[in-house]
C-alpha cells in the first residue's frame, strides 16, 4: 500500500543531510526572501517518495501527480470530504447540489455553471456523466468497485442509479473521483494508462514545468469558478526517503509533507517553535495485530482477547509512533478517538483498554490454559508460541511487535518477531501464510470499511488463496457478515445503530484483530511564509498533501506578513 513507503527506510536518530540540485526555482527560495522580510508567493512541498514518474494522468495511482498529490490542484471532485469529520456531509465543490435518495441508490447532481476547464471551454453535467460512465465501463478506473448502474443528464443536472446502497462509499463516489473534461478524454486510448504530459483541468492551477527537482504548478491568471488562491505558485519535491524530507522540513527548503519523523519534537518543531508544527489528527482506519484464526490455539476466541488485555498501546505509542503518528486506540470498539465517538455503540460507551495482565491470566486459566512458570500451556498441553511478522524496513511495526512480543511474555506466550521483505510478506499476508501480523484496515467515512477488513465472510479465501481486500485472518461468522451487509443497505439511522451494535460486539468479544493505532491524515508545515492551516481548533479539511481537500487547504491559507 502506498501509504506504508513512509515507513520503508529505518530512520536514524539524527537527521541525514540532503537538498535538492540547484535549480532556477528552487523551492528554499521562500526560505531565502523571508528571511529578508519579504512576503513570498509560493509554497514548497514535499514528500519522501523517491524518483516520480512524469504523468498527469488523474487516474493512474502511480503517477507524479498522485504520488506528490498536485492532481487534486488541476482536477476536481464533485464534493470534498473531510475525512476528520466523517459523520459531517460532504463539501458541494463541483456539483454545487448533492441530494442522495434516502437508501443511497440514487444521487441528483446539479453541476455548478461557472466552472471552465483550464483551456477556457465550459465544464457541463456531460462532462461529469461522461467520467462517471468512463470509470463505470473501465475496471482499472473503478478502484472502489463503485456498481453504478444507470447515468442520466438533463440540462444541468445529473442522476446517476447504483445496483446497491452506496451509503458506505458515498464519499468515494462524491469526493474520491476526479472529473475530466470529455473533449480531451473521448479521444485517450487508454485512460487507465495513457501518459498525460499537458493536463486540462477545472481546478485553481496549471502545470507550468515537471522536473525531478520541482514540479511547479501556477494559479489560473482567470477563468476558474471559485475564489482565486492566495498561494500563486506551487513548488513540489519528491524526495529521496524519509531522512532527506524531514531534512528538508527542518531547514525550510520544504514547508509541507506528510512524512513519519522521529523525534519530531527535537528534530523538527525544535528548529523554528513558533512556526514548524504538526497536526495528526486520527480518522477511520486503524492499524492493528491480525491474528491468523486457522492456526491453533489461536481459532479460540479467548486466547485472543486475553492477548489484547495485555498489549500496552501506550507504550506503542510513545515509542513506535513518536507520540503522534498513529494516535493511541482506546476504545475496546477498535474506533479512533474524535473520528470514531459518533460510532460507538451504547454497550461500549466510556469502555477504553488498560492492561490487565492478571484479567487475562484469570480468563486464561477459566477458559483451560495452564501457566506454567513462564510458559503458557494450551490445553492439549502445549506451550502457546507465536511469530509475529513485518517487513523489516518498517521501523513503526518492527518496534510495535517487539513491545507487544514482550507483553505477550508476561501470560507465557513466547513470540518470535519475523523480517520478511515486503513482497514475501504481502504475499504471505494475502495467502494467509502468517501466524500474527500488524497491518492496516480500509477507511472511509463510517466504520464499515474498518470492520469489513477484518470481518467480512464474503472476503474470506481458503488458506492458499490469495485475499486482497480484507479478512487476512481467516475469520468466520455468518452473523458478522450479515450485520456488514444490514449495515451497508439500511435505510435509516436506526438499523445502522442496530447493525453496527452487532458488528462491534462480534469484534470486541471475538477480537480477531488486536487494534492498536489509528490512521491519520496529517501533516507537518510551517507558519512562516503562509497561515490558515487545519488543526485542532479548526480541522476543516485534512491535512495530507496528497489527499483530495488538500485543495480545500491550499485556498484557506493567506501570507503570513498580510
Amino acid at each position: 500500500m502506498q501509504r506504508r513507503k513512509l515507513f520503508a527506510v529505518a530512520l536514524a536518530g539524527v537527521l541525514a543531510t540532503g537538498g535538492l540540485a540547484a535549480c532556477g526555482d528552487s523551492p528554499n527560495d521562500n526560505a531565502k526572501n523571508a528571511g529578508n522580510g519579504d512576503q513570498v508567493d509560493f509554497l514548497s512541498i514535499g514528500m519522501p517518495n523517491g524518483t516520480v514518474t512524469e504523468n498527469n494522468n488523474p487516474f493512474v495511482g502511480t503517477s507524479a501527480g498522485a504520488s506528490l498529490g498536485y492532481r487534486w490542484m488541476i482536477y476536481e471532485p464533485l464534493g470534498q470530504w473531510n475525512n476528520t469529520k466523517p459523520a459531517d456531509p460532504l463539501t458541494p465543490w463541483l456539483a454545487s447540489e448533492i441530494k442522495w435518495s434516502p437508501d443511497y441508490k440514487t444521487v441528483d447532481l446539479v453541476i455548478r455553471d461557472n466552472a471552465t476547464w483550464s483551456d477556457g471551454q465550459k465544464l457541463t453535467a456531460e462532462d461529469v456523466a461522461f467520467t462517471l460512465n468512463l470509470v463505470k465501463s473501465n475496471e482499472a478506473l473503478n478502484i472502489f468497485a463503485i456498481p453504478f448502474d444507470v447515468i442520466t443528464v438533463t440540462g444541468s443536472n445529473v442522476k446517476v442509479t447504483f445496483k446497491t446502497s452506496q451509503f458506505t462509499t458515498q464519499h468515494k463516489v462524491i469526493g474520491q473521483i476526479p472529473i475530466v473534461p470529455k473533449h480531451i478524454w473521448e479521444k485517450i486510448a487508454d485512460p487507465a494508462t495513457d501518459t498525460i504530459k499537458e493536463p486540462v483541468g477545472s481546478g485553481p492551477y496549471l502545470l507550468k514545468s515537471f522536473s525531478q527537482q520541482a514540479t511547479i504548478l501556477t494559479a489560473r491568471e482567470s477563468g476558474y469558478w471559485g475564489d482565486a488562491p492566495k498561494v500563486k505558485e506551487l513548488r513540489y519535491t519528491s524526495y529521496a526517503d524519509n531522512n532527506a524530507q524531514s531534512t528538508a522540513l527542518a531547514t525550510g527548503q520544504a514547508e509541507w509533507s506528510f512524512v513519519f519523523i522521529p523525534n519530531y519534537e527535537q528534530t523538527f518543531v525544535a528548529k523554528d517553535p513558533a512556526n514548524y508544527k504538526v497536526w495528526a489528527p486520527g480518522v477511520l482506519g486503524i492499524h492493528g495485530l491480525y491474528i491468523n484464526t486457522t492456526k491453533k490455539p489461536f481459532d479460540d476466541p479467548a486466547l485472543r482477547r486475553a492477548m489484547n488485555m495485555v498489549i500496552n498501546r501506550n507504550d506503542i505509542f510513545v515509542q513506535a509512533e513518536a507520540g503522534y503518528f498513529h494516535p493511541e486506540i482506546k476504545s475496546v470498539t477498535g474506533l479512533p478517538e474524535g473520528a470514531g465517538d459518533a460510532y460507538i455503540a451504547d454497550e461500549y460507551q466510556g469502555k477504553t483498554f488498560s492492561v490487565d495482565v492478571e484479567g487475562a491470566k484469570a480468563l486464561l486459566a477459566q477458559s483451560g490454559y495452564k501457566l506454567e512458570g513462564t510458559t503458557l500451556k494450551d490445553k492439549s498441553g502445549k506451550a502457546v508460541t507465536i511469530k509475529l511478522s513485518d517487513p523489516a524496513p518498517w521501523s513503526d511495526y518492527q518496534t510495535t511487535l517487539e513491545i507487544i512480543k514482550s507483553n505477550l511474555a508476561e501470560i507465557g506466550i513466547a513470540a518470535t518477531v519475523e523480517k520478511p521483505n515486503q513482497n514475501v510478506w504481502d504475499a504471505n499476508i494475502q495467502k494467509g501464510d502468517f501466524e500474527a501480523s500488524m497491518r492496516w484496515t480500509n477507511g472511509g467515512s463510517t466504520p464499515f470499511d474498518i470492520y469489513q477488513t477484518v470481518l467480512d465472510g464474503d472476503l474470506y479465501k481458503p488458506i492458499g488463496t490469495a485475499a486482497q481486500q480484507g479478512n487476512f485472518g481467516r475469520f468466520q461468522s455468518p452473523e458478522a457478515t450479515a450485520a456488514l451487509k444490514a449495515y451497508s443497505n439500511a435505510t435509516d439511522d436506526a438499523a445502522r445503530k442496530t447493525a453496527l451494535a452487532t458488528i462491534q460486539k462480534i469484534f470486541v468479544e471475538q477480537a480477531p484483530m488486536l487494534p492498536v493505532g489509528s490512521d491519520n491524515v496529517g501533516a507537518a508545515y510551517s507558519t512562516k511564509n503562509w497561515v490558515g492551516w487545519p488543526s485542532d481548533a479548526d480541522s476543516y479539511a485534512p491535512a495530507q498533501p496528497t489527499q483530495a481537500a488538500a485543495l480545500q487547504v491550499v485556498l484557506r491559507l493567506q501570507p503570513a506578513k498580510s
